[in-house]
């Protein structure tokens, strides 16, 4: 992939759609491309973040252990974002990400994300809006459990 590619892929993604072109630019140079096998995985539940990935190509599972052993919360695919909550947070990883199929991502160390973050608050408000979405989703989720369990 090319840096003109990466930087196309980058502007697709909402919370970039706003940065302007140079420190996409910069940033899609400063991304590491890496490649996963089938159910290798990107970052383990507990780890400590040190980057977040976007999956330019194929799918990947989003799972959390359980005293039953590993729960498949959610997929992703192409142009999504995933381990942004750890290194903003400065947290341990939430979750462990596997890939479901061969996977392509773009891997941004935690520095050069959060330098992004603090030169283009649009991207931080987009990034609120993503993670937003998502807990929409899991509590919504968690709604539909509650009721299953209830009946």
């Amino acid at each position: 992939m090319s840096l003109n590619e990466e930087f196309e892929l980058l502007r697709r993604i909402p919370m970039f759609a706003r940065v302007e072109p140079a420190k996409l630019k910069l940033l899609a140079f400063t991304s590491e491309r890496l490649v996963y096998a089938p159910d290798q995985e990107l970052f383990h539940q507990g780890d400590q973040p040190d980057a977040c990935y976007i999956i330019v190509d194929g799918d990947a599972a989003v799972m959390v252990d359980t005293p039953s052993g590993p729960l498949t919360v959610a997929k992703i695919g192409k142009n999504e974002f995933v381990g942004e909550i750890g290194v903003l947070c400065d947290v341990p990883r939430t979750a462990t990400v596997k890939a479901l199929t061969a996977l392509t991502t773009l891997r941004i160390a935690k520095d050069i994300f959060l330098r992004m973050v603090s030169d283009f608050p649009t991207m931080g408000v987009e990034i609120m809006r993503v993670l937003a979405h998502r807990l929409e989703q899991t509590t919504n989720q968690l709604r539909e459990a509650k009721a299953a369990v209830r009946h």
